[in-house]
């Protein structure tokens, strides 16, 4: 599980073809300190799973079924990418219950700039907008965030100049794509009304 807080700007150093498959070195020195085989990293915010570690820098494999369905294909050598650790038992929760499964990907659609933060809107896919409420949260590109208006087809979040600095988010431009994952308490309370048929008991 991973709560959303970036801990780092990492960069692509290497993508390595597989054919149904993609191997990605990763450089973070801060995610890789203490990182060994077999740990989870979320890489703008899907959780991959560390091949080898060497230094500051980590591989990772990415299967078709993530690379469709993530922004992860579109990576190349300099990306940069947003990396977190997952969250240790009794650490804070800084952002919000993240899991590193991405439901799909947005596009950023305008950036509109004032004095000490940013307004960003971003394109929602059909089928997700239901999971978004204004004032809820929302995971973009492993970023957790505060929606300040959630639309049919957009949401939009305001930046600070801390998450404009340390994060993807800086460097994104309109139509750019983005990883989306919805809160998950939402889809867990849709599943349940789905099944009880609404029912209170």
């Amino acid at each position: 599980m991973f709560t959303g807080i970036v801990e780092e700007l990492g960069e692509v150093t290497a993508v390595e073809n597989l054919g149904d498959a993609s191997r990605f070195r990763l450089r973070g020195p801060v995610v890789t300190d203490g990182a060994k085989h077999g740990d989870s990293i979320a890489v703008n915010g899907v959780c991959l799973t560390v091949v080898e570690h060497e230094g500051d820098e980590f591989t990772a494999d990415v299967m078709a079924e993530t690379l469709d369905r993530s922004s992860l294909g579109a990576l190349g050598v300099g990306s940069r990418v947003n990396l977190e650790r997952p969250t240790a038992v009794g650490d804070r929760l800084g952002g919000h219950i993240v899991q590193g499964h991405v439901d799909g990907t947005g596009e950023i659609l305008a950036r509109t700039p004032s004095e000490n933060w940013e307004i960003v809107k971003v394109s929602l896919p059909a089928g997700l907008a239901r999971y978004v409420v204004e004032k809820g949260s929302i995971t973009v590109d492993g970023i957790s965030l505060t929606v300040v208006e959630a639309g049919a087809e957009h949401f939009t979040v305001s930046l600070i100049p801390t998450t404009l600095a340390l994060t993807t988010l800086g460097l994104k431009q309109p139509g750019d794509p983005v990883n989306l994952e919805v809160d998950i308490v939402a889809k867990y309370v849709e599943r349940l009304l789905a099944t009880t048929g609404g029912a209170q008991r």
